[in-house]
């Protein structure tokens, strides 16, 4: 916690999403006769695909300025006469960001002709704001529910791996490890495809219904959002290797170097496709971000993973050298994901919030504010759980898993596990809003 103050404190600003910075004319101008073109200039490049303009809900042709490059902050936004009349025209428009897809999205008006009002709203004014475009709510609170489920299976098979191969490879026996495993990859494959859809239709700003169609799909896998999400997909197609690997030789393919590094190489892959479409991209310096939010979503991973694992696996069975070796190699491997948490979040806060200011200014700000704290939650209950670690295991070993003698270790474990599903839901609401608003 005193990390993040520290380096939000001393951050440079952040940038945020695709925004604009200008346009020609300006927003609010009046202007004799109706423009035949409008030219919009962005904060960033952008792909000429990922700008729509719209006069009255008629989508507007968009093109390049004179100099025809492929990628460059500037778009000419071509106005047909019949679309203009004399008084007051506004132009509705959306960009997606081409590193996480989100969109951005605004209004321009101009007073054409003698007689038109000079009420002109400023630009991102009120009455500017309420016009703009928005993203479906349907779609955004269904994307948002995906995103807590993918996290959710990523966190069990990746950490769930790690689980059997450095602590328990006896596990890979387990019935309910191995339902764990199996629910977890067939949950992030599917929250991965729908989660796409979903992703589109948000960009794009239609309803729930795009979300189905594929012409979503194929508009989304022309963009860097969507050629990463396809790289995501594969990966978990490639993780049921792995799995059935596992399925197929128990114990003995937990303990072999050849499983440990397929399963690694695997998990990695998982793990950095998930945030290479994130925020961890925004700010003055995207490889730290990208740094940052792998050990990030490892960390986290390894500690849920680790969690769940205890508490439907090695706690339920109660053998006592399991115990011993488990509970007591998971309390120092948790330890370990916990500081490599709180260092890879500050860094990703500074990254992306990119001041103290923010924190408390922006919905984005004021929603980390509430992971830390449920976070600082769980971080007691974790306490707890080492307390009972160093005082009570040895107890425990000796009584062979003396069920009273477990009990409060269950507890505290299945609360443990329950705070981090929420910290979990936090950071599907954060990774679908915009930093900064």
């Amino acid at each position: 916690m005193l990390a993040l103050l520290a380096l939000l404190v001393s951050a440079p600003a952040a940038s945020a999403h695709t925004e604009l910075d200008s346009s020609s004319p300006k927003d609010g101008a009046r202007l004799s006769h109706a423009p035949g073109t409008v030219t919009l200039t962005f904060s960033e490049a952008v792909d000429l695909p990922d700008v729509h303009v719209a006069a009255d809900g008629k989508p507007l042709t968009v093109g390049r300025p004179a100099t025809g490059q492929r990628r460059a902050s500037s778009v000419v936004v071509t106005i047909p006469k019949a679309t203009v009349e004399a008084g007051r025209s506004t132009l509705d428009w959306h960009v997606t960001d081409k590193e996480d897809g989100h969109p951005t999205s605004g209004s321009l008006s101009f007073a054409i002709g003698a007689g038109a009002s000079d009420s002109a709203p400023a630009a991102g004014g009120d009455e500017a704001a309420a016009a703009a475009p928005a993203p479906s709510d349907a779609v955004r609170q269904a994307w948002v529910a995906v995103r807590w489920v993918d996290y959710l299976a990523l966190a069990l098979f990746v950490g769930g791996l790690g689980f059997l191969a450095m602590l328990w490879p006896q596990g890979s026996q387990d019935g309910r490890t191995r339902r764990i495993l199996a629910a977890s990859w067939a949950a992030g494959l599917v929250a991965t495809l729908a989660g796409a859809g979903l992703q589109g239709a948000y960009g794009a700003m239609g309803p729930l219904g795009d979300a189905l169609k594929v012409s979503t799909y194929m508009d989304l896998l022309n963009s860097e959002v969507g050629v990463v999400l396809a790289c995501r997909a594969l990966m978990w197609v490639l993780a049921a290797v792995v799995l059935a690997a596992l399925m197929q030789g128990g114990q003995r393919a937990a303990r072999s170097p050849g499983w440990r590094v397929g399963a690694a190489a695997v998990s990695l892959g998982l793990l950095r496709t998930t945030g290479m479409a994130g925020h961890n991209s925004e700010g003055n310096h995207p490889g730290w971000g990208a740094v940052a939010d792998l050990v990030h979503l490892l960390g986290v991973s390894l500690w849920l993973g680790g969690l769940a694992f205890l508490l439907f696996g090695v706690l339920p069975r109660r053998r006592p050298e399991e115990l011993s070796a488990a509970v007591s190699g998971y309390s120092t491997l948790a330890g370990v994901c916990v500081a490599a948490i709180a260092v890879a979040g500050a860094v990703l806060a500074w990254q992306v919030v990119g001041s103290f200011s923010a924190l408390f200014d922006t919905g984005y700000g004021q929603l980390l504010l509430i992971k830390l704290a449920v976070l600082a939650a769980v971080l007691l209950g974790a306490q707890r759980s080492r307390s009972w670690v160093r005082t009570r295991l040895d107890i425990a070993v000796l009584l062979r898993g003396d069920r009273a003698t477990v009990r409060p270790f269950v507890y505290s474990v299945a609360a443990e596990t329950g705070l981090v599903l929420v910290v979990l839901a936090a950071t599907s609401l954060l990774v679908t809003s915009a930093p900064g608003r």
